[in-house]
């Protein structure tokens, strides 16, 4: 690539005039409004001075020219602030949809693109909020309904109150606690209010009593991780340490686990594979599983919240989730400053985790 040539004089005092030029700024726009108004009094004036033509005339002339010259000026300085005020209230009525056009190129024109970003903004933000309203209220409903139609049983006499028909319920009840306390994690982040509280600990132990935890739950028969799935925890070297927040990682890893159980083939296997970052007790943890993987154009998507893949990747007997697991884990990640995504594997779905360890600034 060659280099630009540097700019000629006459290109330099143009950029040096710039400040001056009526299409770029409103102040130079009002000084040649004043000076063109002051030329044509003063040539009216010459006139009157140089004909038979009298003063009084003159002064109505002046007087006209100048006030049809600011008219119109005035109009091509206002009509950007019209416009934003009737933008302004159609999106008090909630119509988002509308912007100003922003093709000037003075202080106006700086407003108005000003003006359409934050337009664009809101309206990202009232869709986003509208779209949380809906995937809430089905997500809520789902187990709500499952819970309703148990119950209603029992008390009909349609089912006894065994427990099989309880244990139902409790994967009912389950699940809208799992996603009611999804929903107050994703209420803190964007809130942005959760301070990390980071220390050093063996990250062997530490992953295998969130395993342990993520046994337990199975065995009390919840339907985040199936029976018939092996979790297997892979650590190098066995006193291998972190510098990170555990409550905030534990999230990290049970819901990486859960998503890989869930997408699991019956009788899978589920890695947990954890080695040293490049840095002082950083850490790079990948969760491993033989399910159908994701396909590259979709993997872009996977942390996004209420996001939960194609029907053809779930698992047998999963419920699909809800959908905001991997958006807090991407949140949790992104609070120490790492990072997380999906790497390339030959068979399955590989997410890969790196958190960069040592202590951080939390002012």
């Amino acid at each position: 690539m060659t280099d630009c040539p540097p700019p000629g004089p006459a290109a330099r005092l143009w950029e040096a005039l710039r400040p001056l030029d009526p299409y770029r700024s409103v102040k130079a726009a009002l000084g040649w409004l004043v000076v063109g108004s002051v030329v044509i009094t003063t040539f009216l004036v010459f006139v009157a001075f140089r004909s038979a033509t009298g003063l009084r005339v003159i002064t109505v002339f002046s007087i006209i020219a100048s006030l049809l010259i600011t008219q119109f000026v005035a109009h091509g300085l206002t009509a950007p602030l019209d416009e934003m005020t009737a933008v302004t209230r159609a999106m008090a009525e909630g119509d988002y949809g509308r912007r100003v056009r922003d093709g000037r190129r003075d202080e106006f024109g700086a407003l108005a693109h000003a003006f359409n970003r934050m337009a664009a903004d809101l309206e990202a933000v009232d869709t986003h909020r509208k779209e949380l309203v809906a995937n809430v209220s089905h997500e809520l409903r789902t187990p709500i309904a499952g819970l309703r139609a148990v119950l209603e049983n029992v008390v009909d006499g349609v089912s006894a109150a065994d427990p099989e028909t309880m244990r139902a319920a409790l994967r009912q009840t389950e699940r809208l606690g799992r996603l009611v306390e999804h929903l107050l994690d994703l209420s803190r982040l964007d809130n942005g209010v959760v301070p990390l509280h980071t220390r050093s600990f063996e990250v062997w132990p530490y992953l295998a009593g969130v395993l342990k935890e993520t046994s337990i739950a199975c065995g009390s028969g919840s339907p985040r991780v199936r029976k018939d799935v092996h979790l297997h925890l892979d650590v190098s070297p066995p006193e291998l340490t972190a510098h990170a927040d555990a409550e905030r990682l534990h999230q990290v890893v049970a819901n990486l686990v859960e998503n890989a159980v869930r997408h699991s083939p019956p009788h899978g296997r589920v890695t947990i594979r954890a080695r040293r970052g490049e840095g002082a007790q950083s850490l790079a943890l990948e969760v491993l599983d033989e399910g159908p993987g994701i396909p590259p154009a979709e993997r872009h998507r996977v942390f996004e919240r209420f996001n939960r893949g194609g029907s053809g990747h779930h698992g047998p007997e999963s419920d699909g989730g809800t959908g905001l697991g991997l958006a807090i884990a991407r949140w949790a990640v992104d609070l120490h400053g790492g990072s997380i995504g999906v790497a390339e594997s030959p068979r399955g779905c590989r997410i890969k985790v790196i958190l960069p360890g040592g202590p951080r600034d939390q002012s």
